[in-house]
């Protein structure tokens, strides 16, 4: 997985490429408070409160087009950067990643953009002979409230994000297919779930980090 990634767009054009006007959230199970957030979008409120990267957390910045660079920060850390909105996750790996000591340290973080993320390996079950795959499985808590669209749809403190990274090739390169779920007791009434497909680059791919914009 380590490299550079660039996003392609091949569904939602509509809700990624450009800004969805406001009241806009086809697609998203959003409640009737959720609703009620969205319909009172207002980014410049949101600049006012510097918070512009509200649609550039977890829950929401595998979705914006742009590059990633993917590294390990140490043995047991694996960082993603994103050009949009110069963002940092860091996915904690380890014996016990996904155990009471690893929760315990989620649960102690501060709140951020990009929460605190416990990262495992799932071994896929492969027949005698073969050689054994392994997809990654995510899970992000401790979230700032944030946007699941720029527009204005919201994600709150309570969600939960949970994501899946496939790693395929064909004769056209290397992908890695992003599949996302986002619960959120307080905003959605049903998960909401997204796929989204990123290209690997050539190491000498040009990186370009971009500032969180509200509009």
């Amino acid at each position: 997985m380590t490299g550079f990634w660039v996003s392609v767009v091949t569904e939602d054009w509509m809700f990624r490429m450009v800004t969805p006007p406001k009241g806009q959230y086809l697609g998203v199970p959003l409640n009737a408070a959720a609703r009620r957030v969205a319909d009172a979008w207002d980014p410049a409120k949101d600049e006012a409160a510097g918070e512009q990267c509200k649609s550039y957390g977890a829950a929401a910045v595998m979705r914006v087009p742009g590059k990633l660079h993917i590294t390990w920060e140490n043995d047991t850390t694996m960082k993603i950067e994103t050009e949009a909105g110069t963002q940092t996750r860091l996915f904690h790996f380890g014996s016990d990643a996904a155990g009471s000591e690893a929760q315990k340290l989620a649960q102690s973080s501060a709140a951020s953009w990009q929460g605190y993320s416990i990262a495992e390996w799932e071994q896929a079950a492969v027949g005698r002979g073969e050689a054994r795959n392994g997809d990654l499985k995510v899970v992000t808590t401790r979230l700032r409230p944030g946007y699941l669209r720029k527009n204005g749809v919201p994600y709150s403190e309570n969600a939960i994000v949970t994501e899946w990274y496939d790693l395929h090739r064909d004769p056209s390169g290397t992908w890695l297919v992003v599949s996302t779920e986002v619960k959120d007791p307080q905003y959605l009434s049903v998960p909401f779930i997204t796929s989204t497909h990123y290209k690997k680059l050539p190491d000498s791919a040009p990186w370009k980090p971009e500032a969180c914009s509200s509009r």
